[in-house]
C-alpha cells in the first residue's frame, strides 16, 4: 500500500535508491557484485565466478585502450576500440596531450583515480642542469640496465615475488598496472593497501615455476586475510585458468658497480618512497660509506632518505623519458612565474602528499642545498644474559655497538655474532639464506660472503631485521635492540650460561650419528636433549639436534619451524614427504631420514 505521492507509509522521504549496478560480463543486475577484476583504467564487476572467467579470457585477446571493455560483436570501429564513441573520445583526448606538451597551460586538477598523471610541460634536463649549475650522476654509478628494459608485461598475469614485508617468502603476484619498465604489484590474498612496484628485470619476480624448481615452496601473503589452512585450495583456484606471465618476458638483473661511486651534488632520479608510483627529480645529499641520501628537489625534507648506492629505486638523468615512465619535476622554485618548472601532481595514495603553498623552498645548487649533516648515531644495545641458542654465546656480546646507518649496523652486529660463535659457517650459511633488498658484504676468515636482508631505510626497520636474524639463528629475540633492556627476559631461560661443556664419553657414544665429528657434539645441548623423550621435544629442539648432529643441516633450520616439525612429526618424517611437502633435495633428505633412523633404534633400546 502507498500514498498518492507513492511513499509507503511510515517510512520517511529520504534519498532515492542506488542506482543499480550490472555486470560486465552478462549485463543482469545482480546485487551485490561480489566478483572484482582490476584492469589498467580501474576495475570490472561481475555478478559470477563464471563470468569472471569469461571476461579474462576475452580481455587477453582484445581490450578497448579507451574503457578497457572486452571488443565483441561487429561494431568495433576498429581492433583497439569497442566503439567508435570510445575512439573519438580516446583520439580527442590524445589530441588534447599534444597540445598541452607544446603551448604552456595550467595543471588541470587531480584525477580523483589512481595513478592519473596531470597535465606538464616536458621536463628539460639540459636547461635544469644549467641553472642549477649541476651535473648528472653518470650510467655507471647505478644498477640500472643502459637501455630501458622492454616491458611486455600486461594486467592480470600471475607470476611469483617476494614478499616485500616478508623476504624469505615467495608468494603468486598479479600485475595490477604498469608504467614504463615498471610493475605494480599485489600479493594474491593480500589487499590493494600492501601493493609494490618492481622493475621487470628485478631478480625478486619470476615465471610460476621458478620456486618449485628451486626446492622451495609458495606461501601466503604476510597477512593473509584467510584461514592458514585454506592457502592450498586458495592458491589451486588462483592459478586454475589464470594468464601466466611467460618466462621470456622476465629481463635479467643488471650488474651492478662494486663500489659507491657517486659524488655531493650530482642529479639523480629516484622513487619517491611515500609515494612509490612516482619517479621524481632528486639530487646526491651526503655520501657514507655505501650509501648516498637521496633529496628531492625543491621538496621538503620528509621525503629524502638514505639507500644503498646499487638500490633500484634510483635511476640515471633522462631514464623516466627513455623508458617512456611519467617523472615529477622539481618544486617550483618560486612564484614569480620565471621558472616553469611546475609542482609535483597530486595522486590518490594511502599516504598523501603534502600541499605545496606559494612559499615553497626554494631549488638550490648543490653547493647550497646538499650540506646537510650526517645522521645521528644509532645505538643497538645487547643483552647478555639472554639465550644465545645453539651457535651463539650471549656472555661474549658487547654491551653495545652504534653507526649512522641501519645497513651499517646490522653489518657491526653480524660481524659481533661471528665473533662470539664457535659456529662461524653455520651462522653465514643460514644468513646466506635470507632475501631481501639490501645487499650487505661481510669478510670473515679471508672469506666474503653476501647477505641480504630486508630493506634498511630508517632505523626502525632494524626491528625487522632483528626477528629474521634471531629465527634464523635460533636466539632469543630480545638479545638485541635499539632499546636498552633493563628487566629480565621473559622469554628465555638461560641466564648468563656459558655454552654447554663436553659431554662424558660414554654419553656422546649414546647420541652420536657422526662419529667423524665428535666436537660437534660436545660442544651442542644434546646433554640436555638425552633427559627429554623425543616425542616431548618441541619444534626448538628439534632444530637443535639436528644442528649438533651435523651443522650443515642447520641452514634447513627455517623450515622445520615453517612446517611446525616438533619431537613427534620428527619421527614420522620420510624422504618423500620431506622432498615433496618440505622442499628439501634429496642429499638433505636422507641424511635427516638417517637420523631419524637413529633416534627410532635409541628408543627401542632404551
Amino acid at each position: 500500500m502507498s500514498n498518492n505521492n507513492g511513499t509507503t507509509p511510515g517510512k520517511m522521504r529520504g534519498r532515492p535508491p542506488k542506482k543499480n549496478i550490472s555486470c560486465t560480463w552478462c549485463n543482469e543486475t545482480k546485487l551485490p557484485l561480489k566478483y572484482v577484476y582490476p584492469t589498467t583504467n580501474g576495475k570490472k564487476e561481475f555478478c559470477s565466478e563464471t563470468c569472471l572467467g569469461e571476461f579474462r579470457k576475452a580481455y587477453i585477446k582484445g581490450a578497448c585502450i579507451q574503457c578497457d571493455n572486452v571488443i565483441r560483436g561487429n561494431n568495433s570501429p576498429s581492433k583497439d576500440y569497442c566503439s567508435t564513441y570510445c575512439m573519438n573520445k580516446h583520439q580527442k583526448k590524445e589530441l588534447q596531450s599534444r597540445v598541452a606538451a607544446i603551448a604552456p597551460t595550467t595543471p588541470l586538477e587531480g584525477s580523483p583515480r589512481p595513478f592519473q598523471y596531470e597535465t606538464y610541460q616536458p621536463f628539460d634536463w639540459e636547461e635544469y642542469l644549467r641553472e642549477t649549475n649541476s651535473i648528472p650522476a653518470p650510467q655507471s654509478c647505478f644498477k640500472q640496465a643502459p637501455h630501458s628494459p622492454l616491458n611486455e608485461f600486461k594486467v592480470g598475469m600471475k607470476l611469483e615475488a617476494l614478499d616485500p614485508r616478508n623476504v624469505t617468502s615467495t608468494c603468486i603476484a598479479t600485475v595490477i598496472s604498469i608504467l614504463g619498465p615498471r610493475l605494480r604489484l599485489r600479493l594474491d590474498g593480500s589487499d590493494d593497501k600492501n601493493d609494490f612496484w618492481r622493475l621487470v628485470d628485478s631478480s625478486e619476480i619470476h615465471p610460476i615455476g621458478h620456486c618449485e624448481k628451486t626446492g622451495g615452496m609458495l606461501q601466503p601473503p604476510l597477512g593473509f586475510r584467510m584461514n592458514a589452512s585454506s592457502w592450498p585450495m586458495f592458491l589451486l583456484k588462483t592459478l586454475n585458468g589464470a594468464e601466466m606471465a611467460p618466462a621470456k618476458i622476465f629481463q635479467k638483473e643488471p650488474i651492478g658497480p662494486r663500489t659507491n661511486l657517486f659524488q655531493l651534488g650530482q642529479k639523480l632520479e629516484a622513487v619517491d618512497k611515500k609515494n612509490p608510483q612516482l619517479i621524481c627529480c632528486a639530487t646526491v645529499g651526503a655520501v657514507k660509506n655505501d650509501q648516498i641520501h637521496v633529496t628531492f628537489d625543491g621538496w621538503r625534507g620528509a621525503f629524502d632518505y638514505f639507500c644503498k648506492y646499487d638500490s633500484r629505486d634510483i635511476f640515471p638523468v633522462g631514464w623516466c623519458a627513455r623508458s617512456g615512465h611519467p617523472m615529477q619535476p622539481p618544486g617550483q622554485k618560486n612564484n614569480s612565474g620565471a621558472n616553469r618548472f611546475r609542482y609535483r601532481s597530486v595522486f590518490q595514495a594511502p599516504i598523501p602528499t603534502p600541499t605545496v603553498s606559494s612559499t615553497a623552498p626554494e631549488v638550490q645548487s648543490p653547493e647550497a642545498d646538499t650540506s646537510a649533516p650526517p645522521p645521528p648515531p644509532i645505538m643497538l644495545h645487547f643483552r647478555k644474559t639472554c639465550s644465545g641458542g645453539p651457535l651463539i654465546d650471549s656472555s661474549q656480546l658487547p654491551p653495545t655497538i652504534e653507526d649512522t646507518t641501519p645497513i651499517a649496523l646490522a653489518k657491526k652486529l653480524v660481524n659481533q655474532i661471528l665473533t662470539a660463535s664457535h659456529k662461524s659457517e653455520t651462522i653465514l650459511a643460514r644468513l646466506g639464506a635470507l632475501r631481501g633488498e639490501e645487499e650487505m658484504v661481510i669478510t670473515h676468515d679471508g672469506n666474503t660472503y653476501t647477505i641480504k636482508l630486508p630493506q634498511l631505510t630508517k632505523a626502525s626497520d632494524l626491528t625487522n631485521v632483528f626477528q629474521i636474524v634471531s629465527q634464523a639463528l635460533g636466539c632469543c629475540l630480545n638479545m638485541f635492540g635499539l632499546e636498552q633492556m633493563t628487566k629480565e627476559c621473559s622469554a628465555c631461560d638461560l641466564k648468563s650460561a656459558p655454552l654447554s661443556k663436553r659431554k662424558p664419553p660414554e654419553q656422546e657414544a649414546a647420541t652420536s650419528t657422526t662419529p667423524t665429528e665428535p666436537s660437534n657434539l660436545a660442544e651442542s645441548p644434546i646433554s640436555s636433549l638425552n633427559k627429554i623423550p623425543t616425542q616431548e621435544w618441541g619444534i626448538e629442539e628439534v632444530i637443535q639436534f639436528i644442528e649438533a648432529t651435523d651443522p650443515c643441516l642447520g641452514v634447513h633450520a627455517d623450515l622445520f619451524r615453517k612446517h611446525e616439525i616438533d619431537g613427534k612429526a620428527f619421527l614420522l618424517l620420510n624422504s618423500d614427504m620431506m622432498m615433496k611437502y618440505m622442499g628439501l633435495k634429496l642429499g638433505p633428505a636422507l641424511k635427516i631420514c638417517n637420523l631419524v633412523s637413529r633416534l627410532k633404534g635409541r628408543r627401542h633400546a632404551l
